[in-house]
């Protein structure tokens, strides 16, 4: 597969819809959740995802900064970008290697850092698609 995937976390259906309009003319495939339960289910059968994007404030039982530090601990070649129109990060809340967007995000600039992202990650076999 050439296209990259990405795993796409966001919980309001507008704003998840005008994201994969981006990524998919972007030449991304987009594998889309509206909370963390669900993007780890994902995660978990999916050995193809390359990159994480999050929203900070989504429902459930954690928020997209603590979703964004357990994908870099069980999925540490998956790359991590983290947006959010509400909230910036304070010390800590970011894993290393991954990166913050504020929104509203010009669609260029979504695109640029997911693959900053992708490219801040160490590289198994299994995340290049053996």
């Amino acid at each position: 597969m050439k296209h990259p995937v990405v795993l796409l976390v966001e919980d309001e259906p507008l704003v998840r819809l005008t994201q994969v309009d981006i990524l998919r003319e972007a030449e991304f495939w987009v594998v889309e959740a509206q909370d963390a339960d669900e993007a780890f289910e994902l995660l978990k059968t999916r050995p193809d995802i390359s990159v994480v994007l999050t929203d900070v404030d989504m429902p459930g039982s954690i928020d997209g900064f603590e979703f964004a530090r357990l994908v870099r601990q069980g999925w540490p070649e998956v790359g991590v970008l983290v947006i959010s129109g509400k909230t910036a990060p304070e010390p800590g809340d970011l894993p290393p290697n991954a990166t913050f967007l504020h929104k509203p995000i010009m669609p260029d600039d979504l695109v640029a850092a997911l693959t900053q992202a992708m490219a801040a990650t160490p590289k198994s076999s299994v995340a290049q698609g053996s």
